[in-house]
């Protein structure tokens, strides 16, 4: 509502009467939205103003952006689930495809307390200048096609960064895009299925767009677009361009099978071909990246033979 009234001072009796709530109750949200860093102005006498509208991945700011997708067709605003605070939206979107939740079911939050990325790690979440979404969807694949599913998510982020900012990141196989070398985004996919079939699979994608500096060690490993281009984007603008995306590349995994998703890798990647890495995988082992298998595995030539990498790490050298 102090969206929707961004120019003028909003009485708190008007916020009660149309929210169906008290007075009291009005006041005690409003300090609660100061307390997550939303900039309102005024008090229970005069009334309330938001002093800027705030970059905030609201769902009524970004059904909008996202007509024709899965991601808000004919559900509108209720498909997304906006968190201020969260432990993880993967696990709350995981916990919804159990309950029942339709595909196209979108989490997101301001702060993660307990954000995860691949391997057990934890993805820094700090509130409001990151994007931390994670996306609920039900394709009919098998769970040896999943993997294609978080390569193709890769690319479709890269396009969305692209496509806002300018910026081009490199995708480091399976998860990870960079800027400059050091990492702006991951993704983790997550699923629950038989063994012939995926009952529904959760994409969660983290991308560091206004950080501006980085916790301890961190900070020589990790980046943002902020820190990138000099300059700060809405969030809001590129989680649209992202779902968009994002609905893309997953219409096209689903329709034309995994051939098409490793292709685009491919063409996008600087670690599929030709890199010397170093995998942390069977006790670590060094050669070039030789392209992708048939099911999206890496493959890596080593003195040894070419040899697959099914699980483990990859970092330049």
């Amino acid at each position: 509502m102090l969206a929707d009234h961004g120019t003028v001072v909003v009485s708190g009796t008007k916020l009660a009467d149309e929210i169906g709530i008290s007075r009291s109750a009005v006041w005690r949200s409003v300090e609660h939205l100061r307390e997550l860093g939303v900039q309102v102005a005024g008090h229970p006498r005069t009334g309330y103003q938001l002093k800027e509208v705030p970059d905030l991945l609201l769902a009524e700011f970004l059904a909008p952006l996202v007509r024709g997708t899965i991601f808000g067709p004919h559900a509108g605003p209720a498909n997304i689930h906006h968190y201020f605070r969260a432990g993880s939206t993967n696990v709350l979107a995981m916990q919804a495809g159990a309950a029942g939740a339709p595909e196209g079911s979108v989490f997101l939050a301001e702060e993660q307390t307990a954000g995860r990325g691949r391997a057990g790690h934890t993805w820094e979440s700090p509130k409001s200048v990151g994007i931390y979404c994670s996306v609920l969807l039900r394709p009919r694949l098998t769970p040896a096609d999943v993997l294609p599913l978080t390569l193709a998510a890769g690319v479709a982020v890269a396009n969305a960064v692209h496509r806002v900012t300018g910026l081009s990141p490199d995708l480091r196989w399976p998860n990870d895009l960079l800027l400059g070398g050091k990492k702006v985004c991951g993704i983790l996919t997550e699923m629950n299925a038989e063994p012939t079939r995926v009952r529904y699979a959760v994409v969660g994608v983290g991308i560091n767009v206004n950080q501006e500096k980085f916790s301890g060690e961190l900070d020589g490993f990790a980046t943002s677009l902020r820190r990138e281009s000099g300059r700060a984007w809405s969030r809001l603008e590129l989680c649209g361009a992202l779902l968009k995306s994002l609905d893309a590349a997953y219409r096209a995994l689903v329709t034309e099978g995994p051939r098409s998703a490793l292709r685009h890798f491919e063409e996008r990647s600087s670690y599929a071909s030709g890199k010397r890495v170093r995998v942390d995988e069977d006790g670590g082992y060094e050669g070039v990246t030789d392209g992708l298998d048939p099911r999206g595995f890496l493959k890596v030539r080593t003195p040894q033979g070419v040899r697959t990498v099914l699980s483990g790490g990859v970092r330049e050298i």
